[in-house]
């Protein structure tokens, strides 16, 4: 079959690859569409020790079952493969399994024409849905999943208050698009890169603002969501959030320092560590992008997977004005 595959820092090539072989209770599936993630592009630059090269990164996929229990369905993957025995798993919270798996991390990901996934990790698609769609289900649920363990801490409901989102990533985005959908209808999102910002823009989900030459007013919100990650980030959340606000963090770009932990623990601000989504979070998140209560989807980009290589170089240097880029093998 043809893969993607990362081969070295900042190096991805287009090349032939064996067919996976599924193991006992696990179905093989076709790739339909594929999304890069920004934790692929953390890879594919080196700073991610878990991915090592050659590895076939991706994990943001929808498909159709070639071999397996039911042949021929559509399917979103779980890329997340848990135990399904601690008691994490058991308790609804499979996302912190200590041995959990992630497909594009240690085993090979979905940048290929076909993968091997555990059945148990595989949602219904619903009729009728375009594939490149279901692949943002990932992405997605995890904003979904932040959304709502900051809900769960929040004084007030999100829909009271002002809420800040840093980053126009698919993830930032779409955090800002649940907040949305669940009422919040006072939200600034930020973001570096200009096309970014005019994408945003067009999604109609509030004010859209550079950070750099208009930094978000100081103690404003009551949400800060940061889906970059980064030390510069995190020192915006500190000064942006209010005395009694809650700070999502989501994004791992790096571990510098930023977080005023003396603010925080003077005006008493919620600090939340979010990973990835539960199964439910999924199987929810799939559903609203189908009845369209996350906007009409019209700001991602298609290429071919053939394309990878040229994709992951253009979102490296700002070319793209899209939040995500989905491939198509």
């Amino acid at each position: 079959m043809k893969a993607l595959v990362y081969t070295a820092n900042a190096k991805v090539s287009y090349r032939d690859e064996a067919d996976p072989a599924p193991a006992p209770g696990e179905a093989l599936v076709r790739i339909d569409a594929v999304g890069i993630c920004g934790s692929d592009m953390h890879a594919y630059l080196g700073h991610d020790a878990r991915r090592v090269p050659p590895l076939i990164l991706g994990h943001e996929a929808a498909g159709t079952i070639i071999t397996g229990t039911h042949p021929g369905r559509r399917v979103v993957l779980n890329p997340l493969i848990a135990c399904g025995r601690c008691n994490a798993c058991l308790g609804g919270r499979s996302n912190l399994c200590a041995e959990r798996d992630l497909i594009g991390m240690y085993r090979p990901g979905a940048f290929a024409e076909r993968i091997a996934i555990p059945e148990s990790n595989l949602i219904d698609v619903p009729d009728g849905m375009d594939p490149a769609h279901a692949a943002l289900t990932e992405p997605a649920a995890t904003a979904l999943h932040a959304v709502n363990l900051a809900a769960r801490s929040a004084w007030r409901p999100l829909s009271e208050g002002h809420a800040l989102v840093i980053g126009g990533g698919s993830v930032g985005l779409f955090s800002a698009l649940v907040l949305r959908d669940q009422g919040c209808r006072n939200i600034t999102l930020a973001e570096t890169n200009a096309h970014r910002r005019a994408t945003a823009a067009r999604a109609d989900i509030g004010d859209v603002i550079d950070p750099i030459t208009t930094p978000p007013p100081a103690s404003a919100f009551e949400l800060v969501i940061d889906a970059v990650g980064s030390g510069a980030t995190r020192a915006t959340a500190s000064a942006s959030v209010r005395p009694g606000g809650t700070i999502v963090h989501i994004g791992l770009m790096d571990s510098e320092p930023g977080l005023d932990v003396r603010y925080a623990t003077l005006q008493e601000v919620t600090f939340i560590g979010t990973y990835t989504y539960t199964p439910v979070d999924l199987r929810v998140t799939l559903a609203k992008l189908h009845a369209g209560e996350l906007g009409p989807l019209d700001w991602f980009e298609q290429r071919s997977l053939a394309e990878g290589a040229a994709a992951f170089d253009d979102l490296l240097h700002g070319r793209s004005a899209a939040p995500k880029i989905v491939l198509r093998p």
